[in-house]
């Protein structure tokens, strides 16, 4: 079964949007932060990648056309506030959410680039920025360290890996639902393993050490 892209299939711009949503609430529980803040932080983490993307590409963004984005963080929302009381593991859960929304919007981000007519290497840029941009947005707002500048985990490397596994089979004619399932897997279990075994990107300059306990130079 093959995919027919004038856009990204909206069932996986969902899908993403919820699990991204989920990662916002859980955070917002985290912080205790209200039910209101809860879901303003679960919208903004869901939709903001897409927003970004929809912006760059100047189109309308979906999440202000389609009602159906709307959804996925009132559903977050609501999860969070009545099953978190017996989560105890939600760092664990946070992590796990926003991996499996990193997976799913590294592609996403990368088709709807490609299917506007921009080339591989520019929409492989712009999945990586829908994939990283709504966790951006969720630390900050949340005034959290971003996992994007956490320099003892990596995030954004696994997003490129998706995009630019995407724009190949794409560009190739073998992009379906088996690819795709395929390359989600692969760059849910690329961020986990990075998570769990603590993988470092080389710093910024070559020679330079991590010092524990110092911010200056």
């Amino acid at each position: 079964m093959t995919f027919a892209f004038d856009n990204s299939p909206v069932w996986l711009d969902l899908l993403g949007v919820f699990f991204f949503a989920v990662s916002g609430s859980l955070l917002a529980a985290r912080k205790q932060i209200d039910i209101v803040g809860s879901l303003l932080l679960a919208s903004l983490v869901g939709l903001g990648g897409g927003v970004i993307r929809d912006i760059i590409i100047a189109v309308v963004p979906a999440a202000f056309t389609n009602p159906a984005y709307l959804f996925p963080p009132v559903l977050a929302t609501a999860l969070v506030y009545f099953l978190f009381s017996s989560v105890q593991r939600y760092t664990s859960l946070l992590i796990l959410f926003d991996a499996a929304g990193l997976a799913l919007f590294c592609m996403t981000g990368t088709l709807k680039a490609l299917a506007t007519g921009l080339n591989p290497v520019a929409s492989v840029l712009l999945g990586v920025t829908t994939a990283v941009g709504g966790g951006l947005l969720r630390d900050i707002t949340a005034n959290e360290v971003p996992e994007l500048f956490n320099p003892k985990d990596i995030y954004a490397l696994p997003a490129f890996l998706g995009s630019s596994l995407t724009a190949v089979l794409w560009v190739v004619g073998v992009f379906n639902v088996l690819t795709a399932a395929a390359i989600a897997a692969v760059v849910f279990t690329f961020r986990i393993l990075a998570w769990r075994r603590s993988w470092q990107a080389p710093l910024a300059v070559r020679g330079w050490h991590r010092r524990t306990g110092e911010t200056g130079l």
